[in-house]
């Protein structure tokens, strides 16, 4: 089995490259933004089906283990486990699976409430600590209110989450009413 594979990017496709390492290029699938000619090191997670052997590869070990504990889940394949990864940041992602977030997990391609909620449930205690503190977040509600009241102004949440997250770990003490105009002003900055 490929554990680690280094080479340079030599063609990207959608949702996969090839990474030349010598003479030989092998085709990974990845969630990862690659550039064109570049040098990389993926930790490459091998699944050998009946009718194929894929290679998917990831820049942290890290990756590869939420891959590999999406694809515990009943329900989320492989492929459904790289459009997460592909859609959502590793660290955004663990906190909505920590806080059981259905919401932001649903945003990602072919997963509906019902996944995001199977992936939560058989997840959910196998995150824990794993990554990050919960407790550094600040309040859960707080975010989830946060959150709600920013997606009733029309912001999608894949585009307010991380900025909400910051916030709200910056100013534990603070309610919605005070953190929305915050919110606003830095979204407003941002562009």
């Amino acid at each position: 089995m490929i554990g680690k594979l280094q080479g340079i990017v030599d063609y990207i496709g959608d949702g996969f490259v090839i990474v030349m390492a010598g003479p030989v290029g092998y085709k990974v699938y990845t969630p990862e933004y690659l550039a064109l000619k570049s040098t990389v090191s993926l930790w490459i997670e091998t699944i050998v089906r009946e009718d194929s052997i894929r290679l998917f590869g990831f820049s942290s070990i890290s990756g590869q283990n939420l891959f590999n504990q999406l694809t515990t889940v009943s329900g989320v394949g492989p492929k459904v486990a790289l459009a997460i990864m592909s859609s959502i940041k590793t660290d955004t992602l663990m906190q909505a699976i920590a806080t059981g977030d259905a919401k932001t997990i649903s945003t990602a391609p072919g997963v509906g409430k019902k996944v995001a909620e199977k992936i939560i449930v058989e997840l959910k205690n196998k995150m824990g600590g794993a990554s990050f503190d919960i407790g550094d977040m600040g309040g859960d509600s707080v975010l989830t209110d946060l959150l709600s009241a920013l997606e009733s102004l029309g912001y999608r949440r894949l585009d307010i989450i991380d900025m909400a997250q910051k916030l709200v770990t910056n100013n534990p003490n603070m309610d919605v009413a005070k953190l929305v105009p915050m919110a606003l002003k830095e979204i407003s900055s941002g562009k």
